[in-house]
């Protein structure tokens, strides 16, 4: 989860401790101190199954299970997961979406001090290369058992890789029962041994900058995590959250933010079987109109595959914005366009912005290292760190690497000794792959703008900086609704281009019925009035950006939607630019060979101003 969208927040008085060293290193502490980190996650079902135990935690469709039989539950799992062939050093790998079983197994399993690698349960179908990362996976965290939820599909992709591990249901945990149980002296005697430097989890990097990682999650990463936001979101404590949530638990996002907040709070989490698709959205509009959330979680596609139905139906819009304690964006920035409607829709329905709040980290930080907690409009604003945790500005090539260092920060990868090495630097600090920059110099306490992703920024053949994160989100932007997506390409050309990924309900309505009756299943996108009007968009953006680094000179439809088989997109429906431009290398040269021609503005600036942040004229 690289970065959390940044807009505004609940206002709050914010105190940084700001110390600039003489090798031109900046180092910012939050003011408000870190609560004692003491506990672990599972000890916060134990706490709520005696305080409200007849409170729902979790439910799915028409099932439902309270704090206190969730504990019983667990207690029950634990004695005979101690009795399988797992340990703290042969995982538990759970291959399965999420569901209440699956939350019971992972409780159980982590409070004895066995970790659970989470992975997609898509590993077991045969891709573009069948089941290679499912074999890479499993060298990496070689598990005691695999619980699937699909154990058929899972059995027979081993066999085709040549492994025999053993795979159980997920879904009907029956088969635990003929497992022998270990007696419960020892089962409480490895309860009592879980320390907050207990491997709880394994979780996947997304892999956007190499091989995934196996990142170890400890219980202090995660209870420092949620004691931080007590501190800063202080209304977690004030209203039981309640969410309806379908982000994946096998990334950080949804398994350390979403997850964790409705147990460490007291919260009931609706597992949501939608998706950010047509097919499936009616599912999580569904869901919200039923539980009716009093905070949302979700991704940029998410919100935006909301958008219609917040715009078309007042009084859902009405009663989502009404209820909410505020709108959570996550996985990359928002763009500004998705915003806008956001905030108009709310308008429209309540009269009144909705508070949307974020925040920044990673996999590797359990996962916030910042949070917006301040009204700002800037989408690219990272907020300022959590509680407890140190972030190191370190001057390189121009701008600001960061750093981070604080108890939510992993103490490496799973049995990856050459990794973690290098993700650290001389003083212990997590090398996140981000570059950022004080939103005002004079004022650190407005927030550190996000500057780019170290590895995806390139360089024209000039020599002129590319920072393709923020040119990505501004050409998002530029497009409003017609445009769901875009890669940047151009490393080592004179120029840049832009892969369009199409939003083609928003291009049909911009073509209206009787021209759309005519396409029958073309793509609106293709249409001339569309392009056209596209290209108008991209002038409009490079008259505002003056400069190589900052225009784009070309643009092409992406020939067919990011592909989640093939990596270019993740589970959590953001697009991973080089693998996108690495398996779309002929399309890139149809870009720039045959893309549309931007033209250039009317009186183009003619100088290149790299450290100019998008969003701000001259």
């Amino acid at each position: 989860m690289r970065q959390f969208e940044a807009v505004p927040a609940a206002a709050n008085d914010v105190e940084l401790i700001v110390r600039r060293r003489a090798d031109g290193a900046i180092l910012v502490d939050n003011a408000l101190s870190l609560p004692p980190v003491e506990g672990s996650i599972v000890g916060r079902l134990r706490h709520w199954a005696a305080a409200t135990p007849s409170a729902v935690w979790l439910s799915a469709g028409d099932r439902r299970i309270t704090f206190a039989a969730a504990d019983a539950a667990r207690r029950h799992l634990c004695a005979r997961l101690l009795a399988l062939p797992v340990s703290a050093d042969r995982p538990i790998m759970i291959l399965g979406d999420n569901g209440i079983d699956h939350a019971l197994v992972a409780m159980a399993a982590t409070g004895v001090g066995v970790p659970v690698a989470v992975v997609s349960a898509g590993l077991a179908l045969p891709g573009a290369a069948p089941w290679a990362k499912l074999a890479r996976t499993l060298r990496q965290v070689e598990p005691g058992i695999i619980l699937a939820d699909h154990p058929a599909l899972v059995r027979r992709a081993l066999a085709a890789i040549g492994r025999t591990d053993r795979v159980e249901p997920l879904r009907d945990l029956a088969w635990l029962d003929a497992e022998h149980a270990a007696p419960d002296a020892e089962a409480r005697a490895a309860e009592a041994a879980v320390g907050l430097d207990t491997v709880a989890k394994l979780l996947f990097t997304s892999g956007s900058t190499g091989t995934p990682k196996a990142v170890i999650n400890t219980q202090r990463m995660m209870v420092s995590n949620m004691l931080a936001l007590s501190r800063i979101w202080p209304f977690l404590m004030a209203r039981r959250p309640v969410m309806v949530d379908w982000l994946p638990w096998n990334h950080t996002f949804g398994g350390n933010c979403c997850f964790n907040i409705a147990l460490w709070f007291g919260g009931h989490l609706h597992i949501d079987s939608g998706r950010p698709t047509p097919a499936l959205m009616g599912h999580t509009i569904a869901a919200i109109r039923a539980i009716e959330p009093s905070v949302h979680f979700n991704v940029p596609l998410g919100h935006e595959m909301m958008l219609p139905i917040l715009e078309a139906d007042t009084g859902f819009a009405r009663d989502f914005f009404g209820r909410l304690d505020f709108v959570f964006n996550a996985g990359a920035a928002l763009p500004g366009s998705i915003r806008q409607r956001l905030e108009q829709a709310a308008l429209r329905a309540t009269g009144r912005l909705p508070t949307i709040c974020g925040g920044w980290g990673s996999t590797e930080t359990a996962p916030f290292s910042t949070a917006v907690t301040f009204p700002t409009r800037e989408a690219a604003n990272l907020g300022v760190p959590v509680p407890g945790t140190t972030i190191k500005m370190v001057p390189a090539g121009g701008r600001y690497e960061l750093r981070v260092k604080g108890p939510n920060v992993t103490p490496g990868y799973w049995r990856d000794a050459a990794a973690t090495a290098a993700a650290f630097d001389e003083e212990g600090f997590y090398r996140i792959g981000d570059a950022g920059k004080f939103a005002d110099p004079e004022h650190p306490a407005k927030g550190i703008l996000f500057d780019g992703r170290t590895t995806e920024n390139f360089k024209l053949n000039s020599g002129t900086f590319v920072n393709v994160g923020l040119l990505r989100l501004a050409i998002i932007s530029a497009g409003g609704s017609l445009i769901s997506d875009a890669v940047i390409a151009g490393e080592g050309r004179n120029q840049l281009g832009a892969l369009l990924f199409a939003n083609e309900e928003a291009c049909r309505a911009l073509l209206g019925d009787d021209v759309c009756a005519a396409l029958g299943n073309a793509p609106a996108a293709s249409h001339p009035d569309v392009l056209a009007v596209l290209a108008e968009r991209m002038r409009a953006h490079n008259a505002q950006f003056a400069g190589s680094s900052l225009s784009v000179a070309r643009f092409l439809i992406a020939a067919e939607p990011p592909s989640a088989a093939d990596e270019e997109i993740t589970d959590k429906g953001y697009l991973n630019q080089r693998r996108v431009l690495a398996r779309r290398s002929t399309e890139i040269e149809r870009l720039f060979a045959h893309g549309h021609h931007v033209a250039p503005p009317l009186n183009p600036r003619a100088a290149d101003d790299t450290n100019r942040p998008l969003g701000q004229s001259r």
